[in-house]
């Protein structure tokens, strides 16, 4: 997928799904970290907090305590869609949610104490604008080699053939630039099994995982010989890699 198709995709499944895997049944062994709750221990109850890739939202009103205001920003029309339709559920008055492009923030200049950017991209630049000095940066990405089973098994991915640690190199050489300090880096390599067919499925087609899964058949014919070579007592057997990455300006 280049970026245009990328953006067409979460729109689409903004509009559909939000973000919400919640209904998605699967267990892990290994992750290291809570991403959300890494956030929320870097946050004071005074602090203006800003999500970049909110998706539908859920994540951010999971969090509402963790700060006095909370901006969940999206490219896709259809994510931001979704996060309001969650906001009005849940009653919280001190969050909000723009369509706004991570490349361009338009907020004044150092108005957030904490950043956040979970699996979305972003602009080392833009985030340095926005943010107060001594704020606090953190991301968490899905590196190269995460669902390597999956993406071998079809021969195409995200991330599919490019280098294990591009990515987190290149974010790292990006920070030190900007000026960025107390710069940390940390990753793991868990074991993730889906318990259905029907949760690979759904998740293999709210995901760019698999760019263009299930417009052939031929997609099916190759998850099911997938799935017959790694059926466990558990679930169907896969990998969730990530890394993450802390930073003060």
């Amino acid at each position: 997928m280049n970026r245009s198709e990328y953006k067409d995709f979460y729109d689409k499944v903004g509009k559909i799904n939000g973000w919400d895997f919640s209904k998605l049944r699967t267990t892990s062994e290994g992750e290291q970290w809570d991403f959300l709750y890494e956030v929320t221990q870097r946050c004071q109850k005074s602090d203006v907090l800003l999500d970049i890739g909110t998706g539908g939202g859920e994540a951010l009103l999971s969090i509402a305590d963790a700060a006095l205001l909370l901006v969940g920003i999206d490219h896709s029309e259809g994510m931001i869609q979704s996060a309001t339709k969650n906001l009005k559920k849940s009653n919280k008055s001190n969050i909000r949610f723009l369509q706004m492009e991570a490349e361009v923030i338009t907020f004044p200049m150092s108005f957030f104490n904490v950043v956040s950017c979970r699996h979305s991209e972003f602009y080392v630049n833009e985030i340095s604008k926005v943010l107060a000095n001594d704020g606090i940066f953190l991301t968490q990405q899905v590196s190269e080699r995460d669902k390597l089973n999956i993406k071998e098994a079809f021969g195409r991915g995200q991330g599919f053939g490019t280098d294990e640690g591009f990515l987190k190199n290149k974010y790292l050489t990006e920070l030190a630039e900007a000026g960025f300090s107390d710069i940390q880096s940390f990753e793991y390599d868990a074991t993730q099994y889906f318990q259905t067919y029907e949760d690979l499925v759904f998740f293999l087609k709210y995901t760019p995982v698999i760019p263009t899964f299930g417009q052939t058949d031929y997609d099916f014919e190759i998850l099911q010989k997938f799935i017959e070579a790694n059926q466990t007592e558990k679930g169907i057997k896969t990998n969730t890699k990530r890394f993450m990455i802390m930073a003060r300006k």
